[in-house]
């Protein structure tokens, strides 16, 4: 097999869920290959260099081979080589997003008076009016 479409590699490789998926995303602006945003039935080949943006991460990948058909997960992995920095970057990215997780207190439901109360001042407060605290 020398060539498949884009969207069918995508679906193959494990990158999206369905062809349709892919396709949507290749529609979108999120894939380019080798520099240039294509089309979904664009003809991929081994050796072209892929940049895939699934949102908050990055993947840069050379296309090694093509599939048939949809593969397991650890076959997958072989269609494509993903280069070290688009590795790196992406495992900080999510090191750097369950850090921030811990961080962030989410109360679910309704706030409370008190909790109501701050909200209010700080919409006050950081309104562009420029005056802290003046109804005029």
């Amino acid at each position: 097999m020398e060539d498949q479409r884009l969207d069918k590699w995508l679906w193959c490789a494990r990158f999206y869920k369905t062809r349709s998926l892919a396709q949507e995303a290749v529609k979108a602006g999120h894939i380019t290959v080798n520099g240039q945003r294509p089309k979904p039935a664009k003809p991929l080949t081994p050796g072209s260099k892929l940049s895939i943006r699934r949102p908050p991460y990055a993947y840069h990948v050379e296309v090694l081979q093509m599939a048939n058909q949809r593969l397991s997960a650890p076959l997958a992995q072989a269609l494509y080589f993903e280069s070290d920095e688009s590795r790196l970057a992406r495992e900080a990215l999510a090191e750097q997003l369950k850090l921030s997780a811990v961080h962030e207190t989410y109360t679910p439901g309704k706030l409370d008076k008190h909790a109501r109360r701050e909200r209010v001042l700080l919409k006050r407060n950081t309104e562009g009016s420029g005056s802290f605290g003046s109804d005029e």
